[in-house]
């Protein structure tokens, strides 16, 4: 498969499709669901120029020091944290970049994420400020904050019903503008939902994103997942993210197993070592 993809006889998409699946993500478990990346940093322009590489996002880095700005924070935080019990590996995320709230974030406008969601805020949707709401924002808000960590998922590249509130759901008004939350907003340069999953796909397929998807495969299957080359590459999460980092089997108290399964399965779990 590896090869095949040098040869460019199988898309990036499919590429990663495989990868995911190699590394053990499934559709079928929302704590383990596809991961993606984001691919674009320019969602204002009304054109995107995708024979500019200053439109693509930094693969190299992690998605939470994407902005330079934010390399400093997460640097001292992982250098300044000790667990006085010593159990506790240092770590730069104290979240992740995927996990079940994530995709049903995303996913919020169709079912049965909606119901989902729903069960997860005890019964009713979260405020409205913290949906899913626009790409723009969504973009600009994990530039600014060092903790939202999330990546994308399979369906911003062939999906473009995920985008819009086609069940009418009331999704509640953003704080500041009184804005109702409905179809999610797009970026300018794009004219509908279709036309923005056929431009990121195109974009996903692009001479940049061959060029350099391998870098940002290093960072959450390959050899930057862990290790030395992670903390280089400010790349570490929290311990329990990762796949043997925790024996449940070797838990003898019932309570503190099933705590600590609840915690992997909603903090986000690191996909396996490929």
């Amino acid at each position: 498969i590896f090869q095949k993809w040098v040869n460019r006889e199988i898309s990036n998409f499919d590429y990663l499709i495989q990868l995911n699946t190699m590394a053990g993500r499934t559709y079928n478990d929302l704590a383990q669901y596809p991961v993606f990346p984001w691919i674009l940093r320019d969602y204002t322009s009304e054109e995107l120029d995708l024979n500019n590489p200053a439109v693509f996002r930094d693969l190299s880095k992690p998605i939470g020091v994407v902005n330079e700005k934010n390399a400093k924070t997460v640097k001292e935080k992982y250098e300044n944290f000790e667990d006085p019990l010593g159990m506790i590996d240092k770590f730069h995320y104290g979240t992740h970049y995927s996990n079940a709230a994530g995709v049903m974030h995303y996913l919020i406008r169709v079912e049965p994420f909606t119901t989902l969601h729903i069960q997860l805020q005890s019964g009713r949707f979260d405020c409205a400020d913290r949906q899913f709401h626009s790409i723009p924002a969504t973009w600009q808000a994990l530039m600014d904050n060092p903790n939202d960590v999330k990546e994308l998922i399979p369906e911003f590249f062939y999906f473009p019903e995920f985008l819009e509130n086609q069940n009418g759901f009331n999704l509640g008004q953003l704080q500041m503008s009184k804005e109702v939350v409905n179809d999610v907003v797009l970026p300018k340069w794009a004219h509908s939902p279709e036309d923005f999953i056929y431009k990121h796909r195109k974009a996903l397929e692009s001479e940049y994103v061959s060029a350099h998807l391998h870098e940002w495969i290093d960072l959450i299957f390959g050899y930057k997942q862990r290790g030395p080359a992670a903390v280089e590459a400010l790349n570490v999460f929290y311990y329990c993210t990762y796949e043997g980092a925790v024996d449940l089997d070797a838990l003898t108290d019932e309570k503190e197993r099933k705590a600590l399964e609840g915690m992997i399965n909603n903090f986000g779990q690191t996909p396996c070592q490929l």
